[in-house]
């Protein structure tokens, strides 16, 4: 899809709204890939050829790609999302609560930028309904051949003191479908949200959910899932560290950085100015070398010892190969694939590999964090 795409999609796209675009897309892959027909194909044409396995939490990850949260709030398409390759699956953000979200419109693209503003809102069904999902698609189709992650968020109607039970009860009901849960204190669009990151809150959270993991690794005779947490881009140098302390001493097993960002780019064309008017999240393009800068800046914290994954405008090679760079093991996207299409995954994968060459690394796991290396 890479050239047609860009060539006669993304143009046709200036003339939807963005939201319903996305739910059109997510439709068309979900009816793709549950075709015995169709869904050999999707691989064919998507699915990256080169494999670039590369380790994390405990497990060997076949290449370091995955979708961001948002793309698949309600694990509509799986087997979608698996047949175009990526190496895990994030759906959510998953409320405890079922909510409508913010009132629409609340999701607008800036084409040209490559960005996108959106104030969604966690519109959700409710983790209940998604467990049902879930255990409908493990019946019938089975589990996806990749890790499957949850990012967790917080039900509107959930008083910020009340927050570790709404987090900690979405949890429970998709624990025996998730491998990897995320929580995700640092959405701009969810009323005072972003506070539930600092201290005594983010730890409380963080304390609720390892009591849920503990409770059913102890009843399955297994390990407990890896916990990340998920922050903001707009954090200054004094709460990243204090974030970033607080959810290591809480016992979360690696981070995600970053979310979008309510900050706005210093220029832009004056046909976008609606765009970047907007209130809510920004990603994109404009978002990369924010989010890059952060990454840089917990890897350095952290002496390279707690895993990160990065995200946050990517959407070639050679952003994601940047972003490996200043120390993320595994990376995603969201906005890479409204304007970059579903081949977005064997580009960046086969484009990584190049890189892996050309720098002489012989794993991707020794070249992470590599622009923090004496090089000379």
């Amino acid at each position: 899809m890479g050239i047609g795409y860009r060539i006669f999609v993304r143009p046709m796209l200036r003339f939807q709204d963005s939201e319903k675009a996305h739910s059109r897309a997510l439709k068309m892959l979900r009816l793709l890939s549950s075709n015995i027909l169709s869904r050999p194909v999707l691989s064919l044409l998507y699915k990256p050829r080169k494999l670039l396995p590369i380790e994390c939490f405990g497990t060997t990850y076949k290449h370091p790609f995955g979708n961001a949260a948002g793309l698949d709030k309600r694990a509509e398409a799986l087997r979608g999302w698996d047949a175009l390759g990526l190496s895990f699956i994030e759906i959510g953000g998953v409320t405890e609560h079922e909510q409508d979200g913010n009132p629409k419109p609340r999701m607008f693209r800036a084409s040209t930028s490559k960005a996108l503003v959106n104030r969604m809102g966690f519109n959700h069904p409710g983790s209940q309904k998604v467990a049902l999902t879930l255990e409908r698609h493990f019946s019938t189709t089975g589990p996806p051949t990749v890790p499957l992650w949850a990012n967790l968020g917080k039900s509107k109607r959930t008083e910020l003191e009340l927050a570790p039970s709404d987090y900690a009860a979405s949890m429970d009901r998709l624990w025996k479908f998730c491998d990897v849960f995320v929580i995700n204190v640092s959405s701009p669009n969810t009323p005072n949200l972003r506070e539930l990151q600092h201290d005594d809150a983010l730890e409380s959270i963080v304390q609720a959910c390892q009591k849920i993991n503990r409770k059913y690794a102890d009843s399955t005779n297994s390990k407990p899932k890896p916990l990340l947490v998920k922050i903001a881009p707009d954090l200054n140098d004094v709460q990243l560290k204090a974030v970033v302390q607080t959810a290591r001493d809480a016992g979360c097993d690696g981070i995600v950085a970053t979310n979008t960002t309510i900050e706005r780019p210093s220029s832009y064309p004056a046909n976008e100015e609606k765009v970047f008017s907007q209130t809510g999240g920004m990603s994109g393009s404009p978002l990369t070398t924010r989010s890059t800068s952060m990454i840089h800046k917990i890897y350095a914290m952290t002496d390279g010892k707690w895993p990160i994954v990065g995200v946050g405008g990517i959407s070639t090679a050679e952003e994601a190969w940047e972003k490996i760079g200043a120390g993320a093991t595994l990376i995603q996207a969201y906005s890479g694939f409204v304007f970059e299409g579903a081949s977005i995954t064997k580009s960046i994968v086969h484009g990584l590999d190049k890189k892996l060459r050309e720098h002489g690394f012989a794993t991707l796991n020794e070249a992470v964090g590599f622009s923090h290396r004496d090089t000379s």
